[in-house]
């Protein structure tokens, strides 16, 4: 397959006519809180430039209207196709009425989502080394200090080099997106870890062929499998009927569905049952995608009603320190396998750890449990660190999650 060949396949997709969906923005919980949360914004909507990796990298950011400082919203990331633009992606090509604005999910959403659409470079998601897993670190790190963002509620989805990409993200940061949409992709951005389970959803055409189904097929059962879903040969249109197949799994973990959708049609990303070609306005995907989307809802506990406690205490020096934190188990229940989540202070990248795997290094962290230490029984505790560099704010960590679950937090001053 050649790169020239999926760039002319791969053509910008087409408007959609859809009735919009409306969905509130949630409210703010400690377990699902950004730093940005109830800060006066200085972030609109526009392209920025930021460094990541020492490069120069752009991105499109999309505000919701009216934005609430003290609301929650759900963070959608939308990569373009080879040869396509992070322009493409937020505002569309406009054919027949409306706009395609990120793949249709904008008018959908109904201001109830901050949209991202980061350019690739070369443009594509070639994600060399990581830098481009690395690039989406950054940008969520820049954003969610800004703006309030349900760090619950991240999402990605893109269609072909784009769906690669998002597939890289659900296999090295399942622990920070809460789903991704992976429409008629193939494994062309690499796949770091993805042993981890994430809730996703496949779309691919049977006729493709840039990407054919069988690499899409693949795709999803690795996430079959780590999902712990029961495996099957889901059902798909006969060739030639020119319509569509949705199946979910059955069996998969809690939290964790894998949906696969199948189409008689060949490398697009506006399928249309009974006509060929693109079609924004008689296209089904986007309704499918935001439906997959919004079906996760984050959970508010009241106050007094957490059932963990972190304690943590930080000891620092120049450039460095060392954070260690303990977790509690203050319910009546054993927690068997655990992720904790926190917010580092701006400026803190974690350089090292102990007892527990940590990702990404810096923002929006989550601490994963290692085999000795995955279970917490009712009234036990475990203790789990990190070194990091730091540029002047030694604070500790913030905002504790256990298993998405909000946590009460007591802590010393830096020594």
């Amino acid at each position: 397959m050649s790169g020239t060949a999926l760039g002319r396949a791969a053509a910008a997709p087409v408007s959609a006519a859809a009735a919009p969906v409306s969905a509130a923005a949630a409210p703010v919980s400690a377990a699902a809180a950004s730093p940005g949360c109830g800060k006066a914004p200085t972030l609109t909507s526009g392209t920025y430039t930021i460094q990541s990796s020492g490069k120069n990298r752009s991105f499109i950011l999309r505000i919701p209207d009216g934005y609430d400082r003290n609301r929650a919203y759900r963070m959608v990331f939308g990569f373009h196709w080879l040869g396509g633009t992070s322009t493409d992606v937020a505002t569309g090509r406009t054919v027949e009425t409306g706009t395609w604005a990120y793949y249709g999910l904008q008018r959908l959403a109904n201001n109830s989502a901050i949209f991202i659409a980061p350019q690739g470079l070369d443009n594509g998601w070639a994600n060399t080394g990581g830098e481009d897993v690395t690039f989406v670190d950054d940008m969520i790190r820049k954003i969610e200090a800004d703006l309030c963002v349900d760090t619950t509620q991240r999402f990605a989805l893109g269609f072909s080099y784009g769906a690669a990409m998002s597939y890289a993200l659900a296999c090295s940061r399942a622990t920070v997106f809460r789903a991704v949409a992976v429409q008629s992709g193939g494994q062309l951005s690499g796949c770091s870890d993805g042993t981890r389970p994430i809730a996703y959803l496949g779309v691919h055409g049977l006729r493709d062929s840039v990407l054919g189904i069988s690499g899409g097929r693949a795709m999803r059962d690795r996430f079959v499998r780590n999902n712990g879903c029961t495996p099957q040969n889901p059902p798909e249109p006969a060739q030639g009927s020119l319509t569509h197949r949705v199946t979910s799994y059955a069996g998969c973990s809690a939290g964790h569905p894998v949906v696969w959708a199948a189409f008689d049609e060949g490398h697009i990303a506006a399928p249309q049952d009974g006509a060929t070609g693109d079609s924004g306005s008689r296209t089904w995907l986007p309704q499918e995608i935001w439906k997959f989307f919004t079906q996760f809802q984050t959970s508010n506990p009241s106050p007094g009603t957490a059932t963990c406690q972190v304690t943590s205490t930080v000891s620092a020096w120049d450039t460095g320190l060392t954070s260690n934190l303990t977790i509690t188990n203050t319910g009546t229940t054993a927690i068997d396998g655990w992720s904790l989540a926190f917010t580092l202070p701006e400026g803190q990248t974690i350089t090292s750890g102990w007892n527990a795997d940590y990702s990404p290094a810096s923002g929006r962290v989550t601490a994963r449990n290692v085999s000795h230490n995955a279970t917490i029984a009712p009234g036990a505790s475990v203790d789990i660190g990190f070194q990091a560099t730091h540029s002047g704010n030694t604070a500790g960590p913030s905002s504790y999650a256990l298993n998405g679950t909000a946590c009460t937090a007591t802590g010393s001053a830096p020594k």
